[in-house]
């Protein structure tokens, strides 16, 4: 736990800074996850409520009881009382400054569901001669990559994206700067008052270090 911050406690929740390339959870060919490294550390584990990719680093919230991860659960997957906002290091700069983009994504096995994101430019600059931007996103729907489809989908792709992203751009920001992470962090996390949060709870975490562009 010594490489992941923990940002605020109370007797229901831990909020936490993911750092990236650490997975959220086990599986095939994974050694250590978050949730490995919680069960080791903590008696009795906390639960995990949501997920974070693993290259997005950023605020996750975990419970420390079964009744409280059913209510975080039915928080983070509903739309209400739940503000999540992230910031992108993204390709190239949007016309408008703010909007929403808009797109039917599909979702293995439930065919194609609509999906909104909320898009604030934050600040730009060039990056070995490429414009870039730093980008406030707040997804209004859970799809799954929805924020990195998104982007890339409008034109403006993540930098450090090995799925969605300017694979050639990649490799030249990599080669000219050392930029070796995906740009993605979950940066703010708005909660309304409820029963386990009696005074709601309105949380950052800073960018990484590696981000060479701050809002």
């Amino acid at each position: 736990m010594k490489d992941i911050p923990v940002l605020f406690e109370n007797n229901f929740c831990l909020v936490l800074n993911k750092p990236s390339g650490l997975p959220v959870q086990g599986g095939e060919g994974v050694k250590v996850s978050l949730d490995s490294i919680l069960s080791q550390e903590f008696s009795p584990r906390p639960l995990l409520v949501h997920r974070l990719d693993k290259e997005t680093s950023g605020l996750i919230l975990v419970a420390k009881s079964r009744e409280a991860a059913a209510a975080f659960s039915a928080l983070f997957s509903g739309t209400r009382g739940l503000v999540k906002k992230y910031l992108a290091l993204c390709s190239a700069i949007p016309e408008q400054e703010e909007g929403f983009i808009s797109f039917e994504l599909e979702i293995r096995g439930k065919g194609h569901k609509k999906s909104k994101t909320k898009y604030r430019l934050g600040s730009s600059m060039e990056l070995a001669g490429h414009p870039c931007s730093l980008l406030e996103l707040e997804p209004e729907t859970g799809r799954m990559h929805q924020i990195r489809r998104h982007l890339a989908l409008k034109g403006h792709p993540v930098l450090g994206d090995d799925k969605y992203g300017d694979f050639s751009l990649n490799r030249k920001l990599r080669k000219a700067l050392g930029l070796k992470h995906l740009m993605l962090h979950a940066h703010r996390l708005v909660i309304q008052p409820m029963a386990e949060l009696p005074e709601g709870l309105d949380i950052s975490a800073p960018l990484p270090d590696y981000f060479p562009l701050k809002i």
